[in-house]
């Protein structure tokens, strides 16, 4: 049964803390997209296909054209940032994208102007912000960033708006007793507890206006049970943690085909090289740490060493992130691979990735927006694991462990918009092709 879901009319918002690298990729793109000059590649929710029905049918619309999406037309942007930049200035600063593309699209750009930031640099300590909200405690930080949210909507004029988290990583710190209630955490923020980080403030702002939420880093933020408990609260949908981009994209693609075959592994050494100001603030360990937990967790999780013994329990698994400013936007990364096959005979499988880590970041922020947004309206609220394709360290419920196969990803977000738009779901078992004993394909 097709659920019932509102209309994607009207404008929607699509807010952001940080007007960095990613952002401001992201929102120049859908701005030279809005103007026929690109195409969103990397795009699952503008490019990518989905099956209905069986294979018989033949039925493989584009998703944009099966599920009730916003109109890219209809997007308008806003944000914060600890700099004043427009995002013009800013995108030019971080030199990702060609001047001569910038130029074609200046005056939408130039016309974002950042709002001052919820900003607390004992969480980002490599970061000066000069363009910061000031405050007394964090219950006015949260009240200014809501008043953000209501003013943005009203002076563009948006039906709806959603947030997605596109500031730096945070250090690395664990859900605290605060963290544990919405009246806790509630009250944390009128103490001004300094275990409420900035990005807590924004997600907390975000769902008590309804606002639709998705978290970028692999930060804290709304994989609390406080906030948590919020969104059912105002019935918002939120997901997270951190956006899959270049090596840790390569180990859900590259682990799932390991472990389908069983081949064994000894390790696993990834190091990267990166120069803008996500590559600075990983410099330092406290922040270093959390995107480590972030992407250590993912092989682990694929491979089930504790079940594998044989194949993966002595794994060893070490990352290195470092800051290297001439590369600016442009990462490489390295993996060497050590696995094992028939009779114990050692291989191994080197990686060299040189990828750019806003352009593939950019075309997830846009999906997670318009499909945060889909889950909005068709009343789904909490966290939406469906959306888990899209990030290192998906946010799941309390013991449930996440699926990190970018595969299985894929069919859970498939299977998820085939249900709600009252379509059979795909098992892909296709015994009635050849037996007749079976209705689904």
């Amino acid at each position: 049964m097709k659920q019932q879901i509102k209309e994607a009319k009207g404008k929607l918002g699509v807010l952001m803390p940080g007007l960095g690298a990613v952002a401001t990729t992201f929102i120049a793109g859908v701005e030279s997209i809005k103007k026929g000059l690109s195409k969103p590649i990397g795009s699952v929710a503008q490019m990518g296909h989905i099956r209905l029905g069986k294979r018989t049918e033949n039925r493989n619309p584009l998703i944009k054209e099966f599920v009730p999406l916003a109109n890219l037309d209809d997007l308008v942007f806003g944000g914060w940032d600890v700099y004043e930049d427009n995002v013009y200035t800013a995108a030019v600063k971080a030199e990702v994208l060609d001047k001569f593309q910038l130029e074609a699209i200046r005056p939408a750009l130039e016309s974002i102007i950042p709002m001052k930031a919820a900003f607390d640099k004992n969480f980002v300590k490599n970061l000066d912000g000069t363009h910061v909200k000031d405050y007394k405690t964090r219950y006015d930080l949260a009240q200014a960033v809501i008043d953000d949210i209501k003013n943005f909507q009203q002076e563009k004029g948006c039906d709806r708006v959603v947030m997605v988290w596109c500031g730096s990583t945070e250090i690395y710190h664990e859900a605290a007793d605060v963290h544990m209630s919405l009246a806790a955490f509630e009250q944390g923020l009128k103490d001004n507890d300094p275990r409420i980080a900035p990005s807590m403030i924004y997600a907390y702002a975000a769902l008590t206006l309804g606002v639709p939420f998705a978290n970028g880093a692999p930060n804290l933020t709304c994989d609390i049970p406080a906030l948590v408990e919020l969104s059912k609260k105002t019935k918002t949908p939120i997901a997270g943690k951190d956006f899959k981009t270049g090596q840790t994209l390569m180990k859900t693609i590259l682990a799932p085909g390991l472990s389908a075959r069983a081949l064994g592994m000894e390790g696993w050494f990834s190091t990267n090289i990166l120069g803008n100001r996500d590559g600075w603030v990983l410099d330092d360990p406290d922040n270093f740490k959390t995107k480590e937990v972030s992407k250590l967790g993912v092989l682990e999780d694929i491979l089930l060493p504790d079940e594998n013994p044989e194949l993966y329990g002595d794994m060893y698994h070490k990352i290195r992130i470092n800051y290297y400013p001439p590369r600016k936007d442009n990462k490489e990364s390295w993996d060497n691979i050590d696995i094992v096959g028939w009779m114990g005979y050692k291989m191994q499988i080197k990686i060299n990735f040189l990828c750019r880590d806003s352009i593939l970041a950019a075309p997830i922020v846009l999906d997670l927006a318009l499909f945060i947004d889909f889950a909005k309206r068709a009343g789904m609220s909490g966290i939406q694991e469906w959306l888990s394709f899209y990030l290192k360290s998906p946010q799941t419920a309390p013991g449930l462990r996440p699926e990190h196969d970018i595969f299985k990803q894929l069919i859970k977000l498939q299977n998820t918009l085939r249900y709600l738009m009252g379509e059979d779901l795909i098992t892909h078992l296709g015994l009635d092709y050849y037996d007749g004993i079976l209705n689904e394909g």
